[in-house]
């Protein structure tokens, strides 16, 4: 009697696991609703180590500003709300083999052929057909090899825009950028987030990832293709599950 309320459960849980695949059926991937980019993930809780601030000085009747590194309009970003492109050319390749290999032999033997006459009594201690000439005999032999190799090849080649949405008291700014693209029904999306100098941002206010401080850089997708490569989930539940 208690099959029928399990299996009521079970169908109950797979039907509301399906029901997000089921109403994506003919449809394509939505696109996320345009939100404050503040208030991503990546950069909604940035703490860094901060130098104790400095009043700035103000000069009546001074043509210079303090701050500004220009007399005419700077271009770059340089407040909160200021745009800049990230430039993305990732290049990796790591190549590791290593190779041990190990054998040891041993070999011991002990007899007590002679000792003040108390071998003749040996055999009233131990088993009979004792020899004292050869009490222990040991030998041993043990061996291991290992191999292992690992071999990575990474390219990543993008420009994605990104909002400055925090200027820190050394003068750093917190950058947060997030783009997507749909192609028929697969979705590509790409995440960027970090911690920059103002002085890294060239004159076409555009600044390379490797002189971002933090970063955190994502690039993936979904749809009807991402969704055939994944596990489905009683696989999934299963390689939890099962300890072997």
């Amino acid at each position: 009697m208690m099959r029928k309320p399990l299996v009521a459960v079970i169908a109950a849980s797979l039907a509301l696991a399906g029901c997000g695949r089921l109403s994506n059926i003919g449809n394509p991937p939505a696109l996320s609703e345009i939100s404050n980019p503040a208030m991503a993930p990546e950069a909604r809780v940035i703490s860094m180590p901060m130098p104790q601030a400095l009043p700035a000085d103000q000069v009546p009747s001074s043509l210079w500003r303090t701050g500004s590194r220009n007399f005419f309009r700077d271009p770059r970003a340089k407040q909160v709300g200021d745009l800049l492109t990230v430039i993305i050319n990732i290049a990796d390749q790591a190549q590791m083999q290593n190779q041990t290999q190990r054998q040891r032999t041993n070999a011991e033997k002990a007899g007590l052929p002679s000792f003040f006459g108390l071998e003749s009594r040996l055999p009233a201690v131990l088993p009979d057909a004792v020899n004292p000439s050869s009490l222990v005999d040991l030998d041993s032999t043990s061996s291991s090899a290992g191999n292992g190799t690992i071999q990575r090849n990474e390219r990543i080649a993008m420009r994605v825009a990104a909002v400055v949405t925090e200027v820190l008291p050394n003068g750093n700014f917190v950058i947060a950028g997030r783009q997507e693209v749909r192609v028929n029904y697969e979705l590509r999306e790409m995440r960027i987030a970090g911690v920059i100098r103002p002085e890294d941002v060239t004159n076409v206010n555009t600044i390379d990832y490797d002189k971002i401080a933090e970063a955190r850089i994502t690039y993936g997708g979904r749809g009807q293709i991402t969704d055939v490569q994944q596990p489905r989930y009683g696989q999934q539940v299963l390689d939890v599950i099962l300890p072997f």
